[in-house]
C-alpha cells in the first residue's frame, strides 16, 4: 500500500512539475527571440499568437506591414491565410453531414454530374472524403495554373480537371490538390444554394465572433489594417498587389488576423464547441482528425520531432510532436505564408502570419511548442531553418543554369509573323501571341495578370518578361515548335518554380481560316 501511495505521490509530483513548466514560459524571452528572428530572416512583418487553455495568452507583432513604412502590425492586422482555409471547408462539410444534407462517402458526381478526372471509373467513384484527403491521384499542385490569377468561376475550373495528368493510382498515394478543395467548395454551394463565402460567414465566422475575417480581397479597404504581400528579388523584399482568390476561396481564400484565428483555434481545441453551442459533433471532430492519407516516416533513425506518424486527415495535417498529437496546416498565398498548429492534449495552439516568401513560420511554431511542452533540447529553430533555407536557395541553380546556357548571337528560324495568333491548351484554354506597338505580347484568356512581353532569347526560344510581378516565379521562356515542314504547331513553357507548373500547359496553334 505504501508503495502504491509513493507511486501516486511521485506521479502527482511529476504531473505538477510538468504543468508548472508549461505555464511558466518566459513570454518576454519568447518575444525577444521572435524579434531577433524577424530581423535575421529579413521578412517584412510577422504576427504571432499563442492560445493556452482557452485564452489568447501571447501576441507578438514585428516588422512593418509594408517595406519602407513604419506601420507595425498588431493582433488585428489582416493576412491571407491561404490553405489554412481548407480546415474551414472540411468543417462546413461536416456540418452539412450532421444536417443530413451530405454524406462523407457521397460520390462527387451525385452533386456535380460534370465532375471528371483522368479516368472514367475513378471519376464515378471519387467521394467527398477523397477530395478532402488528397488521394484522388493528381500530383501535388498539378493543374493549379487553371485557377491561378484566373477569373473563371469554380464550375469552369472544375470542368478542366479531366485534363490534369494522373500522378499515381486512385487512393494509392498523396498529391496535394487545390483543385479538389475547389470542387468541395462547389458541392457546398450546390447543396445549400449559397456560396462558400456565405456559408463560412454564417456557419463559422459569425458564431465564433471572427469579425475581421473576410473571404474577398474587395473587402480589404472596408476592414482596413491589412498587411501588404511581398515578393523577393536579389535578396530584397518588394511589395506586390493583393491577388484575387475569391473564386477559389474554398481552397485558400480566407483573410484573417491573429485575434480571429485564436478564436478558431480555441474552438477546435474545444472539439467544435463554442461556449454552449456544439457546432461540430463528436463524430465530425474525430473524422476530420483521423488519418486518411499516410506519409512515409523513417523509423530507423531519430528525427527532430520524435515523430512516429505523419498523415493528412480531412483539411488538416496530422502527426505527433514530442509524444503529443499535432494538428495543423500551412498556407501559401502570393507574398504571404502562414501556419496554424494545435496540440490538443495540451490545449495549446500557435498561429504565425507573415507577409514575405522567405518565411520562418515553422521555426516560430516549433520554438513556441518546445517552450510550452518543456522540451529541453536548446534547439535554435530559427537558425537551423534559416541555414537550410539559405542553403537550398543557393543550391537552386535552375534559373542561373538556363541563363548560363543561353546561346548568344543566334537568330530565330521562325519569324514572329508565323507564330503570332491563337493557341489552345485543353488544360487551360486560349492563349494568344499578338504583336502590339512593335512588341510581342503573350496573353492568357482568363488570367490577364499573367500577360507578358516576349523578347528573343536564342534560336526559337523567347524570354517571358511578365507585365506584373509574381511571388512564386520570375524567369521563364517559351519554345516555338514546328512540324517537319517548319509550320508552327505550338509552343512549350519553361518557367522554373516549385508551385505553378506551366509545362503542363501544351498550347497548340489554332489553324487560321
Amino acid at each position: 500500500m505504501k508503495r502504491i501511495l509513493s507511486l501516486i505521490a511521485i506521479g502527482i509530483f511529476i504531473t505538477s512539475a510538468i504543468q508548472a513548466q508549461q505555464t511558466k514560459v518566459d513570454l518576454k524571452a519568447l518575444d525577444t527571440y521572435y524579434e531577433n528572428m524577424v530581423k535575421d530572416w529579413d521578412i517584412p512583418s510577422t504576427t504571432i499568437g499563442i492560445v493556452k487553455d482557452g485564452e489568447l495568452i501571447f501576441t507578438g507583432n514585428y516588422g512593418t506591414m509594408e517595406v519602407g513604412s513604419n506601420q507595425k502590425p498588431n493582433e488585428h492586422t489582416l493576412y491571407a491565410i491561404a490553405s489554412n482555409s481548407k480546415a474551414f471547408t472540411s468543417a462546413m462539410i461536416g456540418m452539412l453531414v450532421q444536417e443530413g444534407k451530405l454524406n462523407w462517402n457521397d460520390k462527387v458526381k451525385k452533386h456535380l454530374p460534370y465532375f471528371e478526372v483522368y479516368d472514367t471509373w475513378v471519376s464515378n467513384n471519387v467521394t467527398i472524403r477523397d477530395l478532402l484527403s488528397h488521394r484522388v491521384g493528381l500530383g501535388t499542385f498539378s493543374g493549379d495554373n487553371i485557377w491561378y490569377k484566373s477569373d473563371l468561376p469554380a464550375e469552369d475550373i472544375i470542368k478542366r480537371i479531366k485534363y490534369v495528368p494522373q500522378a499515381y493510382d486512385f487512393r494509392a498515394g498523396y498529391g496535394y490538390s487545390n483543385l479538389m478543395f475547389i470542387t468541395a467548395g462547389e458541392i457546398i454551394e450546390k447543396v445549400t444554394g449559397k456560396s462558400w463565402g456565405e456559408n463560412v460567414q454564417e456557419r463559422i465566422l459569425n458564431p465564433l465572433g471572427m469579425n475581421r475575417t473576410i473571404y474577398s480581397v474587395y473587402d480589404l479597404e472596408k476592414k482596413g489594417n491589412y498587411a501588404t504581400p511581398h515578393a523577393r528579388k536579389d535578396d530584397k523584399n518588394y511589395p506586390i498587389p493583393w491577388a484575387k482568390w475569391d473564386n477559389v476561396a474554398a481552397t485558400g481564400g480566407l483573410i484573417s488576423s491573429v485575434s480571429d484565428i485564436a478564436k478558431w483555434m480555441i474552438f477546435n481545441l474545444n472539439n467544435g464547441i463554442h461556449e454552449k453551442d456544439t457546432l461540430l459533433s463528436k463524430t465530425t471532430r474525430n473524422l476530420v482528425w483521423t488519418p486518411h492519407n499516410n506519409h512515409y516516416v523513417d523509423h530507423t533513425r531519430k528525427n527532430n520531432f520524435n515523430q512516429h506518424f505523419n498523415s493528412y486527415g480531412l483539411g488538416w495535417g496530422l502527426s505527433d510532436y514530442q509524444g503529443r498529437m499535432k494538428v495543423g496546416h500551412t498556407g501559401g498565398y502570393d507574398g504571404m505564408i502562414t501556419a496554424v498548429t494545435l496540440i490538443p492534449d495540451e490545449n495549446l495552439g500557435v498561429v504565425v502570419l507573415t507577409n514575405g516568401p522567405k518565411s520562418p513560420i515553422m521555426a516560430a511554431t516549433y520554438y513556441a511548442l518546445d517552450k510550452f511542452l518543456g522540451v529541453e533540447n536548446n534547439k535554435d529553430w530559427s537558425a537551423d531553418y534559416l541555414n537550410n533555407t539559405n542553403r537550398n536557395a543557393k543550391n537552386d541553380t535552375r534559373i542561373t543554369d538556363r541563363i548560363n546556357s543561353r546561346k548568344l548571337n543566334t537568330k530565330p528560324t521562325v519569324q514572329p509573323k508565323d507564330f503570332t495568333g491563337e493557341y489552345y491548351a485543353d488544360i487551360y484554354g486560349k492563349i494568344s501571341i499578338v504583336e502590339k506597338n512593335n512588341e510581342l505580347k503573350l496573353q492568357f484568356s482568363h488570367s490577364p495578370l499573367l500577360s507578358a512581353t516576349l523578347t528573343h532569347w536564342h534560336y526559337d526560344v523567347w524570354k517571358i518578361n511578365w507585365d506584373h510581378p509574381h511571388a512564386w516565379f520570375s524567369f521563364g521562356t517559351i519554345k516555338i515548335n514546328t512540324d517537319n515542314n517548319l509550320k508552327v504547331i505550338g509552343f512549350d513553357f519553361d518557367v522554373p518554380n516549385d508551385d505553378f507548373f506551366f509545362e503542363e500547359i501544351k498550347p497548340k496553334k489554332v489553324a487560321s481560316n
